[in-house]
C-alpha cells in the first residue's frame, strides 16, 4: 500500500531498534503514564535524563527530534508563556508592568518538562519502530482488526490528502489567490470564502476517495472471509535485550511514581 514511503522510520542498529515493538510499545506507554503523573518539580530533571537516555540509546539524529518538536513546541510555548506573569503570589522580580511570579515558573518548567519527555518518547517509538511492525505489535496486544484497519488507511491516506490539498493550493495560487499581500487581521470576506471553499472542497473530495476506496475493498473480499491470524504468527519471541530493557524502563517508570508519592507527603 505503499504506506512504508512515508514512514517516521530511521534504520539504525541501535538496541532500542532491536527492542521487541510489543514490549517497546507497552514500557513506553507505561513511562508516559508515570512522566504524566509527576507534580514535582525536582523529578523534572530526572524525566529529562530518563528521556534524553533511551533517545542516546535509540541512536536517532537529533535533527529528527528537532524538525519535529518545533511545530508542537510552539504550541504549547504559545499556552504558557503568560503563566509566570499572570500565575501566582510570589514576586520573584518586576520590570515596569511585567512581573515574574514564582508559582507561574515552576507550572512553566514542570508543563515543558512533561511535554518534551513524552514527546520524545513518542518519537522514539516512532523512529525506532515501521509503523507496520508497530500496528502489528498493537494488534497482538488485543487491538480489534477494525480500528486497525482504520488506523492504517487513515495513516496512508492522511498523506494522499496532503498531496491533494497542495494540488488545489496551487491551482488557486495560478487563479490570482494571495499575489496580494495582506495581514491576518486584514483577512476580508472574499479571502475567508475562498478558504471555506477550499476546505469544504477538500473534505468532499476526502469523503468520495474513502467511498471509492471501502468498495474496492469489498469487491475484493473484505469482511467476508475468515479472521487473518498473518498479524499474530509473524510476532516474535523477544529476546533476552527485549526482556532488559524493558525491566530497566518499568523500574524508571515504577520509581518515578514512588519518587513522586514519597515527595507529595
Amino acid at each position: 500500500m505503499g504506506a512504508t514511503s512515508h514512514d517516521t522510520y530511521i534504520h539504525r542498529e541501535s538496541v532500542v531498534h532491536r527492542w521487541s515493538p510489543r514490549l517497546k510499545l507497552v514500557s513506553l506507554a507505561v513511562l508516559m503514564f508515570a512522566f504524566a503523573t509527576v507534580r514535582q518539580l525536582t523529578l523534572v530533571p530526572w524525566m529529562l535524563g530518563v528521556a534524553a537516555g533511551l533517545y542516546l540509546l535509540s541512536e536517532l539524529p537529533l535533527s529528527f527530534l528537532r524538525q519535529r518538536l518545533s511545530y508542537p513546541g510552539l504550541f504549547i510555548l504559545s499556552l504558557v508563556v503568560l503563566l509566570p506573569l499572570t500565575v501566582g503570589d510570589t514576586v520573584l522580580g518586576q520590570w515596569g508592568w511585567l512581573t515574574l511570579r514564582q508559582e507561574g515558573l515552576m507550572a512553566t518548567l514542570l508543563i515543558v518538562g512533561r511535554f518534551l519527555s513524552i514527546l520524545t518518547l513518542g518519537f522514539i517509538l516512532l523512529g525506532t519502530t515501521p509503523f507496520l511492525s508497530l500496528l502489528r505489535a498493537m494488534r497482538s496486544l488485543g487491538l480489534p482488526t477494525i480500528l486497525a484497519d482504520m488506523t492504517l488507511l487513515s495513516y496512508r491516506y492522511l498523506f494522499e490528502i496532503a498531496a491533494m490539498l497542495a494540488t488545489m493550493q496551487q491551482a488557486m495560487r495560478l487563479r490570482g489567490f494571495g499575489h496580494k499581500r495582506q495581514g491576518w487581521l486584514r483577512v476580508n470576506r472574499q479571502t475567508m470564502q475562498q478558504l471555506a471553499m477550499l476546505a469544504g472542497n477538500l473534505l468532499i473530495r476526502s469523503y468520495e476517495q474513502s467511498d471509492r476506496v471501502y468498495r474496492a475493498m469489498r469487491l475484493r473480499g473484505y469482511g467476508y472471509g475468515a479472521k487473518s491470524v498473518e498479524g499474530q504468527s509473524a510476532v516474535t519471541q523477544p529476546c533476552i535485550l527485549s526482556w532488559g530493557l524493558t525491566g530497566i524502563v518499568l523500574a524508571a517508570a515504577i520509581g518515578l511514581v514512588i519518587a513522586e508519592g514519597i515527595l507529595r507527603q
